[in-house]
């Protein structure tokens, strides 16, 4: 039934016009305003939405990915552009000074919106 469906994630934030700057600006990405909202484009025909919401809580989960050849390439780029990457130690989840988690799945560097959401960079390798 919805296997030919182009399906889309959605996550919100408390500021749509610092959300807007950061995702076309920041990092890049096609970002169309639609309907009061945030229609982000990603290659290969992905796409995300993003809708303000005043009581908005971030989650406290990892909402979107980024898979990229080279995580410290674009940690370093990022940083450049002024994304502060998270470093974690605590359970499984430990980082290096830079914010990157290497030897257990995949190297992955985890960084935040203006909203709080969690986002990521990680290296794909099959």
């Amino acid at each position: 039934m919805l296997k030919d469906s182009n399906a889309f994630s959605s996550f919100s934030v408390n500021d749509l016009h610092k959300a807007k700057i950061f995702y076309s600006q920041t990092l890049g990405l096609a970002v169309h305003e639609l309907y009061g909202m945030l229609d982000v484009r990603t290659v290969g025909g992905g796409r995300v939405v993003i809708y303000p919401k005043a009581d908005h809580i971030p989650a406290t989960y990892t909402v979107l990915n980024f898979p990229v050849e080279n995580v410290d390439e674009v940690v370093i780029e990022l940083e450049k552009r002024g994304v502060h990457f998270e470093i974690y130690n605590e359970g499984n989840i430990k980082t290096d000074k830079k914010g990157i988690m290497r030897g257990q799945g995949p190297v992955i560097a985890w960084f935040k919106d203006p909203a709080g959401n969690i986002l990521s960079v990680l290296e794909e390798k099959y």
